[in-house]
């Protein structure tokens, strides 16, 4: 089996219509009256600003109940007509105040912070992206440009396996030796007695 042949196939990506703030549009104002007062009563608009990204600007911070991950939950709908649930706060205000997520999608707080329900930090991204942006040990590990022992990932020396893993090869052919050597050693020990 060649190198060619066992590396992971480049991932296509298709350009998706996201309702994302940007440059162009202008981000929510504190107050907004597209979401009800009830709303805004549970919300503290001077919260921290990010130490990582300064430029996003203070958190709305939810201060009503919270799930035990920490985001802020808000009962919407009505009782009469049996829509009346439990949702995370800052996917309603995101929804009514920038448009709907699409399918398949999560909100990614780019200020880190759980509580906030700031849509100008909320930013719908795939499973996959939420988790390496976030610090947890798949997104620590992913960021390692060195194995263990020292040796760079790079194209020559990084084996792919088809689930998104990786290995040094130089670590993976000195295991591969101690691993015969070892046994080779225990078949000659077998043998003699």
């Amino acid at each position: 089996m060649t190198a060619a042949t066992r590396e992971r196939p480049a991932v296509r990506r298709q350009e998706v219509n996201l309702p994302m703030l940007d440059q162009f549009t202008t981000s929510p104002t504190f107050g907004d009256p597209r979401l009800p007062a009830r709303f805004w009563a549970k919300v503290n608009e001077h919260g921290p600003i990010p130490a990582h990204r300064p430029d996003l600007g203070p958190c709305w911070i939810w201060t009503a109940g919270h799930a035990s991950n920490g985001y802020g939950r808000f009962q919407a709908g009505s009782r009469s007509d049996g829509t009346r649930k439990m949702i995370y706060a800052h996917r309603w205000a995101y929804q009514h105040l920038v448009g709907p997520f699409p399918h398949g999608l999560q909100s990614d707080h780019l200020c880190r912070n759980h509580a906030c329900v700031n849509p100008a930090h909320i930013e719908p991204v795939t499973s996959r992206e939420n988790i390496l942006r976030g610090n947890g040990v798949t997104a620590a590990l992913a960021r390692q440009t060195h194995c263990l022992r020292g040796h760079r990932y790079d194209e020559a020396n990084t084996y792919r396996y088809h689930r998104g893993w990786r290995k040094c090869r130089v670590c993976d052919a000195f295991h591969q030796r101690a691993y015969r050597q070892r046994k080779a050693a225990d078949r000659a020990r077998r043998s003699r007695s």
